[in-house]
């Protein structure tokens, strides 16, 4: 079997989650025996469609327009038994890229209408090969995806062999998600054996790629905290990443939120312990954190027996969980105060990442 997965995606080095689910995806198609080709349209030159029609009667099945379209990537789509379109949703359907590779496609049609139960079509001039569409959105509810399933479903009709969509892909490469990740791609891969087996995906395999991560809720104040963040600092998303910069949070509940998702599991697999904060200045309240093992739970309030308690104005605190302040130095210039386990304070950089 040869399979041809376009990826359409312009992000590159590591940022796009529709490049990471693809790659999952065509590994697990190669691993049960396909060959597969893997092609990125931000490294092709594929130019608009003219609407000439050149294809049509000039020079059928062949496009006039000398790009990388016309010489490699149309005599791979009708030479491909399957074809994966992995496109980043935008403005809930496809991307531009992916939108001119499929409208490029025109000249595997002949220009001659047909008609049969009541709707009207164009013949197959070559061979059309099956179509998987995967997509990915940072919007977590799966309805998102609706005006892209109603367009492929319509275009492609029964040559439409799955659609494997992923809603709140951001957050599901945060760290405290690690093992949910792990659980997503590894059904992602799964997903590509049963193409290649027997040309579906199975409903047990689809409901693991689309199980839930994180709390929604949870996930709007953390998104806006991030672009407030990024707007103050005037940089894209992938600047502030390179730069090192953190999310500053701005009230009790971002701040919670912040540090459940900056969480690292692993070194508290053997740890269990409640840590208590007390806040003054330009946020005022009372919260807590409950760890371990291998776990957190965030809320605001006091706890019954907090086995560490920190007392520090909301603006120090602050300056030393986003990198901006040394907390052993704050502490020696008593710019906040500690009383009970001071173990769970060491280990703070241990168990949270910036």
């Amino acid at each position: 079997m040869k399979v041809m997965a376009v990826n359409s995606s312009p992000r590159g080095e590591g940022q796009s989650k529709t490049e990471l689910m693809m790659n999952h995806l065509v590994k697990g198609m190669s691993r049960a025996g396909a060959e597969v080709e893997t092609f990125h349209l931000r490294e092709k030159k594929v130019r608009n469609c003219l609407g000439c029609f050149s294809c049509w009667s000039k020079t059928p099945g062949v496009c006039i327009q000398k790009d990388d379209m016309t010489h490699e990537l149309f005599p791979r789509f009708t030479a491909s038994d399957l074809v994966v379109l992995a496109t980043p949703l935008y403005h809930y359907t496809m991307n531009g890229a992916m939108k001119t590779f499929v409208e490029r496609t025109l000249p595997v049609v002949e220009p001659f209408i047909h008609r049969k139960n009541g709707r009207t079509f164009h013949p197959l001039r070559f061979k059309h090969p099956g179509v998987i569409v995967l997509s990915v959105a940072g919007f977590p509810e799966d309805s998102v995806f609706d005006q892209l399933s109603v367009y492929v479903n319509f275009l492609y009709g029964p040559g439409l062999l799955a659609e494997i969509y992923r809603p709140a892909a951001e957050t599901m490469v945060v760290p405290v998600f690690k093992d949910k990740l792990a659980d997503i791609l590894a059904a992602v891969q799964q997903a590509g054996k049963e193409l290649v087996q027997s040309g579906k995906v199975s409903p047990e395999t689809l409901a693991r790629i689309k199980q839930p991560v994180g709390d929604k809720e949870a996930m709007v104040p953390m998104a806006n905290l991030f672009w407030k963040s990024c707007i103050e600092a005037k940089v894209t998303p992938k600047e502030f990443k390179e730069k090192g910069l953190v999310p500053r949070p701005d009230s009790l509940e971002t701040f919670l939120g912040f540090m459940k998702m900056s969480f690292n599991p692993q070194p508290a697999a053997d740890l269990r312990g409640v840590m208590q904060f007390e806040f003054s200045g330009q946020v005022q309240g009372d919260c807590h954190l409950t760890i371990g093992p291998g776990t957190i739970e965030c809320a605001v309030g006091r706890a019954e027996n907090p086995d560490l308690t920190v007392t520090a104005p909301f603006e120090v605190w602050m300056d030393i969980v986003t990198g901006q302040a040394d907390g052993g130095q704050m502490f020696l210039e008593q710019k906040y105060r500690v009383s009970g386990d001071l173990s769970l304070l060491m280990r703070m950089k241990e168990l949270f990442g910036r």
